[in-house]
C-alpha cells in the first residue's frame, strides 16, 4: 500500500483547490493511503471526504516556529511516505519535503527562492497561462500528478462532501426566500472592497429583490462587517443572526442559500464546490486566470478590474505593482459600484427573475 501525504498550508481556497489531487490519486491508487497536511482553520472543506483517509490539522503559527517546525519535520519523516505532493511550495513545506525519505517528492519550482536545495525529486513548473475552464489553479495541480504518473479521466472539481444530516439542515425554512450570501470581507484587508461600495450593492439587491441577505465574514471580522450593515438603507431584509463561525458550518449553510456574491476567497471554491451560482469580486492584484473555476457567464460570473480597464497596469513599474499588491485601495476606488452593477444586474436577472420587486 502506497503512503501519499498532500501538504497544502495555505488558506482555504488553496486547500479545497489541492483535494483534487487526493481525489485523482485515489484513481491512480486505489489502495492507497493518502494524508492531508493542512492548517486547522483550513480543514472543514476536507472532512468526509472519502479520498482523503486521515487529516493532519496543525497550528499556522506554530509550524511557522522553527523549534515546531523541525519536529514536524521529524514526526514526517517517520511516516516512511513513499509519495509528497507539494502544490504550494511554501518554506515549511518544502522543508518537510526535503526531510523526508519519500521515494517521489514532487512539488512547483520556485525560482525566486534564494535556498537552492533538493526539496523535490520531480520539480514542477507552473503552468504560464490556463488553457482549461477550471482554471490555473487546478490546472497547475493536476499537472503534479500528471507530470510523474498516468492519470485518465480526470475530475478537475473541488467538492465538498457534506454528510446526509448536513444535506438536509433546514436552517433557512422559517425565512424569507430566495436566501443570498454576502462575502462582505475577504480573507484580508486586500482582498476586500470598500465598505460603502459593497453597501451600495446590498442595497441594490435589497432594493429590487424580495430576498434575505445573509453576511458571511471570519468571526473576528464581526466588528467590519456591523460597520457595512449600519451603512445599508433595507436592515429589515439582512439577518445577522444566522451566521456561521467555522468553514464546514459555512459549507452546510451556503448549501442551502440559492447563491453567492462575494469577494475573491474561499467562500467563492466552497460555493462552486457545492454548485451554486457566484459572482466573484477580484482584488485588483489577484491574478484572475489562476482562480477563476468554471466561471462561464452563467452560473458563475466575475468582474475584475484588470478586464475593465486593460492599460491600467502597464504604467506601473514593479516597484509601483508591489506597493499596490500591499495597499490595493487607490484601485479598488476605481472599481466602482456602477462598474459592478453593469456585470452583476444581468447575473442576478438571470437567477432571480421570479423574485424582482415588481416596482423595479
Amino acid at each position: 500500500m502506497k503512503k501519499i501525504l498532500v501538504i497544502q498550508n495555505k488558506r482555504i481556497g488553496d486547500v479545497l483547490l489541492s483535494s483534487v489531487i487526493a481525489n485523482n490519486l485515489k484513481k491512480v491508487f486505489p489502495d492507497s493511503e493518502i494524508t492531508f497536511f493542512a492548517y486547522n482553520y483550513t480543514t472543514g472543506v476536507l472532512e468526509n471526504n472519502p479520498n482523503i483517509d486521515r487529516i493532519i490539522a496543525v497550528n499556522e503559527k506554530k509550524l511557522k516556529r522553527l523549534p515546531h517546525l523541525f519536529n514536524t519535520i521529524l514526526k514526517m519523516r517517520r511516516e516512511n511516505f513513499d509519495i509528497i505532493f507539494d502544490p504550494y511550495a511554501k518554506f515549511q513545506s518544502r522543508m518537510i519535503c526535503l526531510g523526508s525519505s519519500a521515494k517521489y517528492r514532487i512539488g512547483f519550482k520556485r525560482e525566486h527562492k534564494k535556498l537552492k536545495l533538493p526539496f523535490y525529486t520531480h520539480p514542477i513548473n507552473f503552468k504560464k497561462k490556463a488553457t482549461l475552464p477550471c482554471g490555473r489553479g487546478i490546472e497547475d495541480r493536476i499537472n503534479l500528478i500528471q507530470s510523474v504518473f498516468p492519470l485518465e479521466n480526470i475530475d478537475y472539481e473541488p467538492k465538498i462532501f457534506l454528510t446526509k444530516e448536513e444535506k438536509n439542515s433546514n436552517e433557512l425554512d422559517a425565512i424569507q426566500q430566495p436566501v443570498i450570501m454576502l462575502g462582505v470581507l475577504g480573507s484580508t484587508p486586500q482582498k476586500s472592497m470598500p465598505y460603502e461600495f459593497i453597501a451600495e450593492i446590498i442595497d441594490f439587491i435589497t432594493e429590487n429583490y424580495n430576498a434575505t441577505i445573509l453576511f458571511n465574514y471570519a468571526p473576528n471580522q464581526k466588528s467590519e462587517a456591523l460597520k457595512i450593515y449600519e451603512m445599508c438603507s433595507f436592515k429589515a431584509q439582512i439577518n445577522l443572526d444566522i451566521y456561521a463561525s467555522s468553514i464546514r458550518g459555512f459549507a452546510v449553510l451556503m448549501n442551502q442559500c440559492d447563491l453567492l456574491v462575494s469577494n475573491e476567497g474561499g467562500s467563492v471554491h466552497i460555493a462552486k464546490a457545492l454548485k451554486k451560482p457566484t459572482f466573484t469580486i477580484y482584488s485588483p492584484y489577484i491574478d484572475k486566470d489562476a482562480w477563476n473555476s468554471f466561471e462561464d457567464g452563467k452560473l458563475h460570473q466575475s468582474i475584475h478590474l484588470l478586464e475593465e480597464n486593460p492599460d491600467l497596469f502597464s504604467s506601473f513599474s514593479p516597484e509601483e505593482r508591489k506597493k499596490i499588491e500591499a495597499n490595493p485601495d487607490s484601485l479598488y476606488l476605481k472599481l466602482t459600484p456602477a462598474m459592478i452593477l453593469s456585470k452583476l444586474k444581468p447575473f442576478l436577472e438571470h437567477h432571480l427573475k421570479s423574485f424582482a420587486k415588481t416596482s423595479s
